[in-house]
């Protein structure tokens, strides 16, 4: 089944073109079933670019899923235009009332702010709260992650002395828990940050799981026990350039990064390597949207 998405969504047109099941709304109302209504709070950049990134996983999802694009009204985006933001995204205002069956936070780069320093942190914290008596699985990606576990269990951040930049395997943790069903023993994913949460932190939290892991990048997927909250510390959503151009974006800047690890053929900077985690994150939108969505919310969104 489909992503249900306006037909003047650029990312409506990129992923027709990559034979993405996308619907138009006209087609939607003609199917006699309840999609399922995810928001996405886009607090990335490029905010385009991340529309099709995760537009594209959900999509391959066997469900009719109806989109609603989020922003901030406390921070104004620099990157993305204002007629964009205008058409397609939504202010919290604007859909407080409302109830969701799920909520996907993307990351931001802001981690190297102290939490409560990022200009929209107490928008995003009333969000948090409302997200639990408004919404079924909220999927916290990359900083949003870190945010999320901070928020909900006092877990903190820590600084790393280099930038974890690259393509790392990942170990299954917990091969018995929905969210990993279909999963290989060990898998490659993306990451990028400056910041971690730390495996000894999440243990003393009894209300959490550790469900994967990699010995280079570390934690890489938590979440709950009632699978309500689900923090993934990784971009499975990343198209093969992306390390690259930011790569490239930092450098240039003079930031001193270094090369992303485990990413360019023979490490020669431009050379794009085939992508070998897009597998594991589809199958893991599938699995949050199956077992963690579509199989706990009812009909009538009584929460």
């Amino acid at each position: 089944m489909p992503v249900k998405l306006p037909k003047t969504l650029p990312a409506f047109n990129e992923l027709e073109k990559e034979n993405v099941f996308v619907m138009a709304d006209d087609r939607a109302t003609k199917q006699d079933i309840r999609p399922l209504k995810v928001v996405i709070l886009n607090l990335m950049p490029a905010k385009e670019v991340t529309e099709t990134q995760l537009l594209r996983m959900i999509a391959n999802s066997p469900l009719q899923v109806e989109i609603t694009l989020l922003r901030t009204t406390s921070y104004e985006p620099t990157n993305t235009s204002a007629a964009h933001l205008s058409s397609f995204y939504k202010t919290f205002g604007e859909v407080q009332h409302e109830r969701f069956d799920g909520l996907i936070i993307t990351g931001a780069p802001v981690e190297r702010f102290d939490f409560t320093d990022v200009k929209y942190w107490d928008e995003l914290t009333t969000i948090f709260g409302w997200a639990d008596l408004n919404v079924f699985s909220t999927l916290y990606i990359c900083w949003a992650a870190q945010a999320g576990l901070y928020y909900h269990h006092n877990i903190p951040k820590h600084s790393m002395p280099r930038k974890v930049s690259g393509i790392f395997e990942h170990t299954v943790a917990s091969k018995t828990n929905p969210l990993l069903r279909g999963f290989d023993d060990r898998f490659r994913a993306p990451h990028s940050r400056h910041t971690e949460i730390r495996r000894e932190d999440i243990l003393k939290c009894r209300d959490l799981d550790v469900l994967a892991e990699s010995d280079e990048a570390g934690v890489y997927l938590v979440a709950n026990k009632n699978l309500r909250h689900v923090y993934v510390t990784g971009h499975g959503e990343y198209d093969a350039d992306t390390l690259h151009l930011e790569y490239v974006r930092d450098r240039d800047k003079g930031l001193g990064v270094d090369m992303p690890q485990n990413y360019y053929v023979n490490d020669k900077v431009g050379d794009i390597p085939a992508v070998s985690w897009r597998s594991h994150a589809m199958l893991l939108i599938n699995n949050w949207l199956n077992y963690c969505v579509y199989q706990q919310t009812p009909y009538d969104y009584i929460i």
